[in-house]
């Protein structure tokens, strides 16, 4: 199947009026997951050649010059998508910002593998979020299939050999884990509140304004020198990222947050579908068992009756 191909049976199937709302919901979300996993594998591409804050940095240039380009060439420019909730937009990019800051200094100071465990846990505090800000209901199969994805990630997690040993000076990376974790929950109620009333493009330029400003100190601090082929390689993040964008926010403003939040679970599946193809990684069975389970989550919770 030819990317052309591919690209058509994915706007069929999300525009079908044989989905439920969560079914299409779930398809834009993994959709972005997808695409949001080449941004976290950029770190590891980019190990050794620029640092993390520089790569978020270019990287936001690029993708707000994208979306200027678009504003323009789709609407009537940048003060045609003005938001009445700038304060919400700029507390997003917050939770945004340093949340994802906090995992990266956590993963900096203890094993990387705990550390992403941990801040996996962002899943259930979303889940949690939702039904005290949001008061969305949950039944049983949705419990059965949160229960199932948490599982199969947890097994993931476990089978690539994370928390395989105890220190007490990674007690405070942890922690700090948990809090981004916390921030990046919060991030996702905001997604949610904010589809609900803004347009797509009006969120995307928002979020990618304060964020630039929000990284560039840590970024110039911390500024590597790179060539030219490295920096057009790392300012084609942008368009990918905002990309990812706009299909997380097509899902999150069409189902609840209980329903596409444990979709990002399927980042593990595929960063291991990366890892095997780009850096030689093979998946244990056990990664592979609960990728099965994760995938299995995913099913279940599109079979959940949309409200």
């Amino acid at each position: 199947m030819d990317r052309k191909t591919l690209c058509t049976w994915l706007k069929k199937q999300m525009t079908s009026p044989n989905l439920s709302q969560n079914a299409k919901a779930i398809l834009w979300v993994t959709l972005g997951t997808a695409l949001f996993t080449i941004i976290y594998a950029s770190g590891k591409m980019a190990h050794g050649i620029a640092d993390p804050f520089q790569v978020i940095f270019l990287r936001y240039v690029s993708g707000f010059s994208t979306l200027i380009v678009v504003s323009f060439l789709f609407g009537d420019g940048l003060f045609s998508y003005r938001s009445k909730k700038p304060a919400s937009h700029l507390l997003r990019a917050i939770f945004g910002c340093y949340g994802g800051a906090a995992i990266i200094h956590a993963s900096a100071q203890m094993p990387i593998l705990d550390a992403t465990a941990i801040s996996l846990l962002y899943v259930i505090f979303i889940v949690a979020l939702g039904v005290v800000l949001l008061k969305e209901r949950i039944t049983r199969m949705h419990w059965l299939a949160i229960g199932v994805s948490s599982a199969g990630a947890a097994i993931v997690m476990g089978a690539q050999g994370a928390f395989q040993s105890f220190d007490p000076a990674y007690l405070w990376p942890a922690a700090i884990a948990l809090i981004g974790a916390l921030l990046i929950a919060f991030e996702a109620i905001l997604i949610r509140t904010l589809s609900q009333s803004e347009k797509t493009l009006t969120v995307l330029l928002h979020v990618n304004f304060f964020g630039l400003f929000l990284v560039a100190i840590p970024a110039f601090s911390a500024w590597q020198s790179i060539n030219l082929t490295e920096t057009l390689l790392i300012l084609m993040l942008g368009p990918i990222a905002i990309s990812a964008q706009f299909c997380v926010i097509r899902g999150y403003r069409i189902a609840d947050v209980s329903i596409v939040g444990p979709v990002d679970y399927t980042w593990l599946l595929f960063a291991g579908l990366l890892g095997f193809l780009f850096f030689g990684e093979v998946p244990s069975g056990g990664v592979l068992f609960g990728a099965a389970l994760i995938a299995l989550g995913g099913v279940l919770l599109a079979l959940v009756k949309s409200r």
